[in-house]
């Protein structure tokens, strides 16, 4: 097992600027992958055994915009990317609160952001427990709620966000490990962190982070690839003026907009690329 000393990674981090070449440097120390520890097989065991408690023990929630083509002679716009937030609420926390942002929507007035971007479908999947919220853990390739994969599989593009250590993945502090199977999303993410100076490591680098199962929902697309962020701790946190359930949606910082601004442009970017386009 090998480790990167704190006192290492600071010392590199005062001669260089932070970015995916650094943090490629570092050696992420082996993790359970997340099904190891989960209690429930799949969204469907969870929501059988916990029959009755949504909305006390987790809750669901998801917005499929409306879009109608009634014309012979013109074509519409349609949804190309779906935003999905597997472990929110007090699970992997933060991650609710980033997934509406990047949707489109205020956090906490669901007001549509007035950035040009437009506003993207979203799904979650929330634990909303005082504590223990770890228990409601499924790992993504054994999700099977049926709106969630419907709404991956009528999608061009999902972009999945979820919570990890930086000893996960073997990084500095505040960092994200961008994976998935769409190289090209991955590109612009790492691109949009390099300009706000996020630290990045590519998943393929951390296998337990990865995202690269074809289960997994991030990558059953009509592409059956997409793109998946795993934050640090550290790195959500900075994001929160009151790191609680209820007060993260009230309290997003300068860093919240700065890192939700660069995922909704990486977006924006992908959307004009050609196999975007459904003839």
């Amino acid at each position: 097992m090998t480790f990167t000393h704190r006192r290492t990674v600071l010392t590199a981090l005062a001669t260089a600027a932070v970015s995916g070449p650094l943090l490629g440097s570092l050696t992420a120390p082996p993790a359970h992958a997340a099904g190891d520890l989960d209690i429930y097989t799949s969204n469907t065991d969870l929501y059988t055994q916990l029959a009755g408690e949504e909305g006390v023990e987790f809750a669901r929630r998801y917005r499929r915009h409306a879009y109608a083509d009634a014309s012979l002679s013109q074509t519409y716009p349609y949804n190309r990317t779906t935003v999905m937030a597997m472990h929110g609420g007090g699970i992997e926390m933060g991650t609710s609160e980033l997934c509406l942002a990047m949707a489109g929507y205020h956090p906490d007035t669901l007001v549509p952001l007035a950035d040009g971007h437009g506003v993207h479908d979203y799904w979650m999947f929330e634990g909303l427990r005082s504590s223990g919220n770890r228990d409601l853990h499924v790992t993504a390739k054994n999700c099977d709620d049926h709106v969630a994969i419907s709404m991956a599989a009528s999608s061009l593009n999902v972009l999945s966000l979820h919570g990890c250590t930086a000893a996960q993945a073997g990084t500095v502090p505040k960092a994200v490990v961008v994976g998935g199977l769409n190289t090209r999303f991955k590109t612009l993410l790492k691109s949009e962190f390099d300009l706000i100076g996020v630290a990045w490591r590519d998943g393929n680098e951390v296998p337990d982070l990865a995202g690269v199962n074809p289960r997994n929902p991030v990558n059953r697309t009509m592409l059956s690839k997409g793109a998946q962020l795993e934050l640090t701790t550290d790195l959500r946190a900075a994001m929160f003026g009151t790191n609680t359930r209820a007060g993260r949606a009230g309290s997003t910082t300068d860093e919240f907009d700065r890192f939700v601004g660069a995922c909704r442009t990486a977006i924006t970017k992908l959307h004009q690329d050609t196999d975007q386009i459904i003839l």
